[in-house]
């Protein structure tokens, strides 16, 4: 494993889905898959949770992380997909603390198992 979690590669990230799910443990994704302007992380990002508050990787080198694992864990729930979006014109953008100048979009997916 990488010495810092939250910017491991996504192989790593991706690696670790793969192993929570043979676990059968509950898990979401979170890919940045848009950025206008200033962006923390690029498009391509990661952040894997699961239902028990685990995690690795980043999306946004924190300042969105909490709003996106609350999405995630509503994702892990109702097993529906989301497309957030956070910036500056965006009012929960400062509430959340996404003050870099730029946009973030991020896809939220609950992963789920092969059967």
């Amino acid at each position: 494993m990488t010495a810092n979690p939250l910017y491991a590669a996504s192989d790593e990230i991706l690696g670790l889905a793969e192993n929570w799910l043979d676990q059968r443990r509950t898990a979401a994704l979170a890919t940045v898959v848009g950025t206008w302007g200033s962006s923390p992380r690029p498009v391509g990002s990661h952040l894997l949770v699961d239902d028990a508050g685990d995690m690795m990787g980043s999306v946004s080198g924190g300042c969105i992380e909490g709003a996106v694992v609350e999405e995630a864990k509503q994702a892990m729930k109702d097993g529906k997909p989301r497309l957030l979006e956070f910036g500056v014109t965006n009012e929960d953008a400062w509430e959340v603390g996404l003050a870099c100048g730029g946009t973030v979009r991020v896809y939220v997916e609950k992963l789920v198992a092969d059967q």
